[in-house]
């Protein structure tokens, strides 16, 4: 199903996008409006019409040029248009990309340290006491019950997987509560919080809230993640360095050809080249 969408300009009047001569379709930018979504249909009009502006250049250079489409498929079984395909040849024959070197790789590991370290692993137990704050009722008897049960942990901690096998409603009380190794990201932020604000043996001071109900942590034992060598990440920082500069001379080169160019109906700035192309 089709939907056209209304865009209302300044003037009242319809604006005529043209590349040096070259007009651009009306019902091209409505249809190319639905690939770049914009709180305002005017802003996705212009990112529209400056997307098919680059497009129109590409082809135009690669007429310039002399030539012939040769589309590739993807791994997806999906096969390049031949005018995606024109684009590709214009910027792979025009447009050089030189390859990082060891040195330059090595500084970048160098400066970004951090972004190479391991993960810390948190080996943890908990007890939860299930319930949703849409029940009110459910909801205080549970942070009663999790603050009681605490309160007997914190005068007989070696009760804690006795107490987990009796009052926890995760599938973990089977194993005394033991949540096996836990990283980053595997649970809920509230509980991330509390778990890496302790200490190996450490019981979390109050009961925890989240979306399941409330939990006692404890964290049984923490592994700190280190910075991994430079040989393991080097060819991920050659490849960041590779797309990195690759697309600063894409958006340089259209930049050119922008200003080369002309353009009636709507501006780009340099920005935009880096952003639709």
């Amino acid at each position: 199903m089709s939907c056209s969408v209304h865009v209302q300009f300044p003037a009242g009047k319809p604006i005529t996008v043209s590349v040096n001569g070259i007009s651009i379709a009306r019902d091209a930018i409505q249809r190319e409006m639905q690939h770049h979504p914009a709180s305002k249909p005017i802003a996705a009009w212009q990112q529209a019409a400056r997307a098919l502006v680059i497009r129109e250049l590409l082809l135009q250079r690669a007429k310039h040029l002399g030539l012939t489409p040769e589309p590739m498929s993807e791994e997806t079984g999906r096969r390049e248009t031949d005018e995606e395909a024109l684009m590709r040849a214009v910027v792979e024959r025009e447009v050089t990309v030189p390859e990082p070197d060891d040195e330059t790789c090595r500084r970048y590991y160098e400066r970004n340290r951090a972004r190479f370290r391991s993960s810390d692993i948190y080996e943890a137990s908990h007890i939860l006491f299930a319930a949703v704050p849409e029940n009110h009722e459910d909801y205080a008897q549970a942070r009663a019950d999790a603050a009681a049960v605490l309160a007997t942990l914190q005068e007989s901690p070696e009760c804690f997987a006795v107490l987990a096998k009796a009052y926890s409603r995760c599938p973990s009380a089977e194993q005394g509560g033991n949540l096996g190794q836990i990283t980053e990201g595997q649970t809920t932020p509230e509980f991330e919080r509390a778990l890496v604000s302790l200490s190996p043996g450490e019981l979390c001071a109050e009961p925890v809230a989240t979306r399941y109900g409330f939990h006692i942590i404890r964290l049984e034992r923490k592994h700190d993640g280190r910075v991994l060598p430079y040989e393991a990440v080097s060819e991920r920082i050659a490849d960041y360095l590779r797309e990195s500069v690759r697309r600063r001379a894409d958006a340089q080169y259209v930049a050119r050809l922008v200003s080369a160019a002309k353009i009636e109906g709507i501006e780009i700035a340099g920005a935009d080249a880096l952003r639709v192309h």
